[in-house]
């Protein structure tokens, strides 16, 4: 708790004794042609990823930013034309819930404040993405989603593979079984880091660590290619550099048990540089390689069929997504009892790699 008050302060995210966030009611007006998004957070996904994703949407576009950096906000306002009245920041974000530009509050912080901003976001009235991983714990993940349904706000989670056409038809294939039953998966992503960033990525309490980063990667994989959910977990963590990856696991590597016999073999690790997946069959075989980069997806399958549909942009066809739903009021891609399904195995491995045992699952 004292590192995390420590990251809060230094970031400018510590509120002190701000007290709990009014609720309102929201009620979306159809004609609105462009959603109103504000990101909350404006670390390195916020400006080199999702503000540029930002001006390429045609169903929602960037009204307004939460930051506890004031030196950011000219560059912002200059570089996106945000007035003054769309500027926040964590002691009085509640009061976007009167801010009629604003129809969306996107979290995009450490996975470890996700649970409490995205409740202060769905207290608003406002709608609420949240980037992936989740939440740290499902006991969070469940909190958002009750604060979401209390709020009657939609609550979209960052997952962009999803949107993505050539992971679409992996998912489709899941349905159909083209290739006759999946017997194998196997999901892995890892990155050769030489030098570590010095940051929360690398703090076990602000939920940081490739396990939850990537890893939900691997396991939403998993889940959506088998179209099942696992019936158990076996996993454990290496550590050749246990100097540098005090905190967190530098690899993780683990089994998990579906339905039908079907055996997922996944990894994560900041030693090796891989991106794959790759779904084994009775009659064939098919992968994406890379499979969760941001561009490039791409792939094939035993018959010569080519994985290869691009899209210009993985987050704005997120985003635009999502939108969609609200402004149609139809159900997102992906809610929030998806991404609560990822960290509950996510837990599941760390509890299998702490006791040496498989952590079974209902």
């Amino acid at each position: 708790m004292q590192k995390r008050r420590e990251f809060l302060k230094k970031s400018g995210l510590f509120l002190g004794g701000v007290g709990i966030l009014p609720q309102y009611a929201f009620t979306l007006n159809r004609t609105k042609e462009k959603l109103g998004v504000c990101l909350v957070g404006l670390g390195n996904y916020s400006t080199t990823i999702l503000a540029p994703a930002l001006q390429l949407t045609e169903h929602c576009q960037l009204t307004g930013i939460v930051t506890g950096s004031p030196e950011k906000v000219p560059v912002w306002q200059e570089r996106y034309d945000i007035p003054d009245k769309n500027v926040y920041n964590y002691q009085n974000m509640d009061g976007i819930a009167d801010n009629p530009d604003i129809d969306v509050i996107y979290i995009v912080l450490p996975t470890g404040l996700h649970a409490e901003y995205a409740i202060k976001a769905a207290n608003t009235g406002k709608h609420v993405w949240c980037e992936k991983p989740m939440a740290k714990t499902a006991s969070e993940c469940q909190s958002i989603m009750d604060a979401c349904a209390k709020n009657k706000v939609k609550l979209s989670i960052g997952y962009r593979m999803q949107h993505e056409p050539n992971t679409q038809q992996l998912i489709q294939w899941a349905k159909t079984k083209p290739f006759g039953n999946i017997e194998k998966v196997k999901a892995e992503v890892g990155f050769n880091i030489v030098n570590p960033p010095n940051n929360w990525r690398m703090d076990a309490e602000l939920g940081g660590g490739l396990l939850y980063d990537v890893g939900v990667y691997v396991i939403n994989a998993m889940r959506y290619t088998t179209g099942l959910e696992p019936i158990s977990v076996n996993g454990h963590h290496e550590n050749t550099r246990p100097e540098v990856y005090k905190e967190v696991p530098e690899t993780s590597i683990f089994e998990i048990d579906f339905p039908s016999g079907i055996k997922a073999k996944g990894k994560t690790t900041a030693a090796q540089s891989i991106n794959i997946l790759r779904i084994d069959c009775e009659k064939g075989w098919y992968e994406l390689q890379p499979f969760q980069s941001y561009r490039g997806v791409k792939g094939k399958a035993s018959n010569g069929t080519l994985l290869d549909t691009y899209i210009e942009n993985q987050q704005a066809k997120q985003m635009d997504d999502d939108a969609l739903a609200i402004l149609n009021n139809t159900n997102v891609l992906v809610p929030g009892e998806d991404g609560m399904k990822d960290i509950i195995i996510v837990e599941a491995i760390n509890e299998s790699a702490k006791t040496g045992r498989t952590v079974k699952l209902s």
